[in-house]
């Protein structure tokens, strides 16, 4: 991935959802906010009749929760929700934060001019997203951001795992935006991020990189009041 690559067309950023995604991210939000809880069936039939879709896009939508653990899959039997233990999110969090951490790292070193350049007009483009209090726009360059800075960082494999562990836990990151002042607050992360980066800070980018992620568990346990578990 080039720096080209990084940023894409605001019409590519901003497309639109296939019904199977549309389906697979509302369960998962879902079950992320507790709304369905382990153990509870999944009937494709209910499902399909309230989102207005056939069957098919659901079978996709199951498949896909069932790859991010979210689902358990069961022969001739409707699947049922396994939402991750506290425990086993607050685990996943923290490979999270480090595996983030060192792609910022690497990228305060290696990322070319022209992907820091591209860095930056992705970074442009979430401040007129925060002014304009756009929720879901922000949480689609959201993932450009992230995205950006796994390739700047230049070890494909550490992006693949990095980009797989991010996916797993995307749900209970999406909630925390639901948190009122929460869009500000992650712009500014993100703008401290980038200046370790852009000042080639290796040791700072990884630290204010760790300290993102870990105010996004922080912020999704608040919300649904793990804290005390």
């Amino acid at each position: 991935m080039d720096g080209s690559e990084a940023l894409l067309p605001e019409s590519a950023v901003l497309r639109k959802l296939t019904r199977a995604e549309e389906v697979s991210q509302r369960l998962a939000d879902d079950i992320a906010e507790g709304k369905l809880a382990p153990g509870m069936s999944i009937d494709e039939t209910e499902i399909a009749s309230r989102y207005g879709v056939s069957r098919t896009p659901v079978r996709e939508a199951i498949r896909d929760l069932a790859a991010m653990g979210l689902v358990e899959t069961r022969p001739h039997r409707s699947a049922v929700v396994t939402r991750p233990s506290t425990e086993r999110l607050r685990d996943m969090f923290e490979v999270m934060a480090e595996l983030e951490a060192t792609c910022a790292s690497n990228a305060a070193v290696r990322m070319r001019p022209d992907e820091r350049n591209a860095m930056r007009a992705i970074h442009e483009q979430m401040a007129q997203v925060v002014r304009d209090s756009s929720l879901d726009r922000y949480k689609l360059i959201n993932e450009q951001f992230h995205a950006g800075i796994y390739a700047g960082s230049h070890n494909a494999y550490l992006a693949e795992i990095t980009t797989t562990t991010r996916k797993r836990l995307s749900p209970f990151r999406r909630a925390q935006f639901l948190s009122p002042g929460r869009l500000a607050q992650s712009y500014q992360e993100h703008d401290q991020i980038l200046a370790a980066i852009f000042r080639a800070d290796a040791r700072g980018a990884a630290d204010a990189m760790r300290k993102h992620i870990l105010v996004v568990e922080d912020t999704y346990e608040r919300m649904v009041g793990m804290g005390g578990e």
